[in-house]
């Protein structure tokens, strides 16, 4: 197959993964290539939508180049601390570097057991795999930092979960898979030169400029933040809700990783929680920020070997690098929000009618998406008869109305295009994925694709899907999700 591969991450010292052999995967079939996204990496589709890419991209074989791994890694499970965690059901083939010389990870999902499997199958399923295709690609289209599928792969096995399931591969591609947990890897271990040369590496690949800083450490933790503080606050402007928040699953990079029970809040409410097994509500909505917070310090934690100095001077100045994390993330906030009422460049007291706002919807039970694609429709036609229907048991709606329109003042055509590019009218309903979910194991394909071509279009009016906007009817909604593992 005609791919050149640069694996910089297989040219490091061995406690960094395991080498792993091709997979048994008895009849590897290419179900959804993404074609745009093969493109965008320089491999082309033809390249990839056939046996060979099939057998490629589920694990089965490996082309020249590759140097498949199973990365290692620890991480804090809702809060508990797991020392060695790793890829258990996952490989990174290689990377590849795309025509604009950007670097890229090909990484498998679901391709069988690896050395960090602790038991498990090391196995994925069509349901889970299918999802993670559909969100991410969603989130992508939404304009939000993510990892993105490449291709799905059944394998021609039954895995059994709670059911016997048909086996499938996720093939993903993010700009690294270095996650806050490989630090803490190190860090747990004592194994300071190996934390020494991640640290080097990730600097490297990410975020070059911390290499002339005068401590690289601190540098690299402050970019680290700020990226993610851009990325949560972009979530809470979507009501996506990642559901575990592991440090695991936190990459470095600022991406979105690992889609499992995640999901997308229908009626707003702050306290919202999808994940079935988040039974204490750690990873709510409206915890989100604290816990990307939290996750920070972990990650401070770690690097505290590579800041010079006295222990007690380092760590504060570590600390001094974390504790500007809620000023980062409010002012992310504000602009996300700002930008979903109208404002480009929002002043702190416009928080205030921000909120206020969030506190009409919440009383009303109103449908996050839709409240504020209402808003954004109402402002461009001076029609309100859809937001104060959506609001109807918001009474105080028109005095908040009121305020607003002052606010933005007699030229609204620049909020109408702020709000139109902020508030989507489509996302990834619950009941509408599980529908998709549910028809593709049942053959059908066709519901998955609809649903995937309206979601690759969220910001656009299509009157045509006009019922693809509407949340869940009576005994529609999804109360919880799973991770499928």
């Amino acid at each position: 197959m005609p791919l050149t591969f640069h694996n910089t991450y297989a040219r490091l010292p061995d406690q960094f993964f395991s080498h792993q052999p091709a997979a048994d995967i008895p009849a590897p079939v290419m179900l959804k290539l993404n074609q745009a996204l093969a493109d965008r990496l320089g491999i082309g589709a033809a390249t990839l939508d056939n046996a060979n890419g099939a057998a490629f991209l589920s694990g089965a074989a490996f082309p020249e180049g590759a140097e498949p791994v199973a990365m290692a890694y620890a991480g804090h499970q809702f809060g508990n601390f797991v020392p060695q965690l790793g890829d258990g059901r996952a490989l990174l083939l290689g990377e590849v570097l795309a025509p604009d010389g950007t670097r890229f990870d090909i990484h498998l999902k679901g391709s069988g057991r690896t050395q960090f499997s602790r038991g498990g199958d090391g196995k994925a399923v069509l349901g889970p795999v299918l999802r993670e295709y559909l969100i991410g690609e969603a989130m992508a289209a939404l304009g939000i930092p993510t990892t993105r599928a490449l291709a799905a792969v059944l394998t021609g096995e039954t895995v059994w979960r709670e059911e016997p399931e048909p086996g499938a591969v996720l093939a993903r591609v993010a700009a690294s898979h270095i996650r806050v947990g490989t630090f803490q890897f190190f860090y747990v271990r004592q194994d300071f030169e190996a934390l020494r040369r991640l640290l080097d590496y990730a600097i490297e690949r990410h975020y070059p400029q911390a290499a002339s800083a005068d401590v690289p450490a601190l540098a690299f933790l402050g970019a680290v933040m700020a990226r993610q503080a851009a990325l949560v606050a972009r979530w809470m402007g979507v009501g996506f809700i990642h559901g575990v928040m592991n440090t695991d699953n936190m990459a470095i990079s600022g991406e979105t990783i690992d889609y499992g029970p995640c999901a997308f809040m229908d009626i707003y409410d702050p306290g919202t929680v999808y994940s079935s097994i988040d039974q204490m509500g750690r990873y709510a909505y409206a915890n989100q920020p604290r816990i990307a917070h939290w996750n920070l310090a972990q990650l401070a934690q770690s690097l505290l070997p590579l800041v010079p100095g006295e222990p007690e001077a380092a760590a504060n100045a570590l600390q001094g690098v974390v504790d500007g994390f809620p000023a980062l993330y409010d002012g992310e906030w504000l602009a996300v929000f700002g930008r979903k009422i109208g404002l480009a460049a929002p002043a702190p007291e416009d928080q205030a009618m921000i909120e206020d706002l969030l506190a009409l919807m919440a009383d009303a039970k109103a449908d996050f998406t839709l409240a504020f694609r209402h808003l954004t429709r109402a402002l461009a036609t001076d029609n309100w008869q859809d937001i104060e229907a959506t609001l109807a048991a918001a009474p105080d709606f028109a005095d908040w109305r009121h305020r607003w329109l002052a606010r933005l003042g007699a030229d609204r055509a620049l909020a109408v295009k702020a709000m139109v590019g902020a508030n989507p009218a489509f996302i990834p309903r619950n009941h509408r994925v599980e529908a998709a979910l549910q028809a593709a194991r049942n053959g059908d394909l066709s519901v998955f694709e609809h649903l995937l071509a309206i979601l690759s279009r969220p910001y656009a009016e299509q009157p045509e899907n006009a019922a693809f906007e509407a949340p869940p009817g009576p005994g529609e909604a999804v109360q919880a999700t799973f991770c499928g593992t």
